[in-house]
């Protein structure tokens, strides 16, 4: 059997999240033997996070797929499948063509992840469309198994293993981002929103007794490590028991090994959220801002999940500081230090999180049986 055709498509609207979820979905893909064509409408924020991808070429291949500037689609014949990344729009044209196949393409909208108990109603719902014969169906990734499953790779877990019980590789990424990681040094991966308070926790790290860098991407935070160092443009900031080291954006992989090897990592959005609980090191989570602030259902739907089985004081001290972290007028030093108390327990409880999410089936894994289920009726 030949291998099915996938067109994925991307347009970027919170930058790295949905560049990251996208391309680790078509690697997934093409790492399997599909045929896969990713069209992306910023090509430069891809190129940041893979450095094989030059976004001065409209059309290349790239770890076993093809990457395509995305008005390229307009001129391509339909694929088998064809996934809207997010709800992606397509062109009229590329629509007519997809109406015009027999069978037509499976049309998939990958919506957004949420921990919320109506994803598991409408995962899989079919949805006509009004301008043509089309029906899309909604794929909806989530942590039960009436979704879709999180974007996390067949064996993540033996890898990660691999990777912690092996010294030199873990010595190998710190040298490469001229950083220590031999006690008492402490490490934490820093990437949020421009609303986080940043200025806040580097003062609640610098003031404490215990040394921590923080690993942050460049560009990221920028204007408050400018307020908080008065403005020095250095790679590497001090202040008291805080070092802020600036980095490149890293490949997904190495965005993965950065993490394994983190004590706690600060994740924004939807990808590197996955990573973190995949990583199985504690992380404090800020989801995409949203107008009358709908992220904070999203996210106490999700704490409601994380924290069966995490201990009363354990508890109160993480959900503090994911309050302190995204809800304004909240003491954020008060609620580090909390947080660094229950240390211990709340690293046992990350740990066995991602054992168990990590042992599931992955969303690629069911994204494929769902399509040839789908296609084994299509062509009966």
């Amino acid at each position: 059997m030949s291998p099915t055709r996938w067109h994925l498509f991307c347009r970027v609207v919170d930058n790295f999240g949905d560049a990251g979820v996208a391309w680790r979905l078509a690697r997934q893909l093409a790492g399997g033997g599909d045929d896969v064509t990713l069209f992306i409408d910023d090509l430069a924020v891809l190129a940041q996070i893979e450095s094989r991808v030059d976004p001065g070429r409209d059309r290349q291949a790239v770890d076993g797929a093809e990457v395509c500037a995305y008005a390229l689609h307009a001129s391509m014949p339909p694929a088998d499948v064809v996934v809207a990344v997010f709800g992606s729009a397509f062109s009229q044209t590329y629509r007519e063509a997809m109406t015009s196949l027999s069978p037509q393409p499976l049309w998939i909208d990958l919506e957004y992840l949420s921990a919320e108990a109506w994803v598991t109603e409408f995962h899989g719902l079919p949805s006509p469309d009004p301008r043509s014969s089309l029906v899309k169906h909604f794929f909806y990734p989530g942590f039960g198994d009436g979704t879709g499953g999180l974007g996390f790779e067949p064996g993540i877990a033996e890898r990660r293993r691999a990777f912690r019980d092996d010294p030199g590789a873990r010595l190998a990424l710190a040298r490469s981002l001229s950083v220590d990681v031999e006690p008492p040094a402490r490490l934490a991966s820093l990437f949020a929103y421009p609303s986080a308070p940043y200025i806040e926790l580097f003062d609640a790290i610098a003031s404490g007794t215990e040394p921590w860098t923080l690993l942050v991407p460049l560009g990221v935070g920028s204007d408050a490590i400018t307020t908080y160092f008065g403005g020095r443009g250095e790679a590497v900031l001090v202040d008291r028991a805080l070092t802020v080291r600036v980095h490149p954006f890293l490949s997904q992989d190495a965005y993965d090994r950065l993490l394994w090897t983190c004590d706690v990592a600060f994740v924004r959005g939807e990808d590197s959220f996955v990573r973190a609980q995949c990583a199985g090191v504690p992380f404090v989570w800020q989801p995409y801002p949203q107008a009358e602030r709908t992220h904070d259902r999203k996210r106490a739907a999700f704490e409601h999940l994380y924290d069966a089985g995490l201990a009363g004081d354990a508890r109160e001290a993480r959900r503090a500081l994911w309050r302190a972290w995204n809800e304004p007028g909240v003491d954020v030093a008060a609620a580090w230090r909390g947080w660094r108390r229950h240390d211990a327990a709340i690293a046992a409880h990350a740990r066995l999180w991602s054992e168990a999410l990590t042992s599931a089936v992955p969303l690629v894994d069911r994204l494929r049986a769902w399509v040839a289920s789908r296609r084994g009726n299509l062509l009966n």
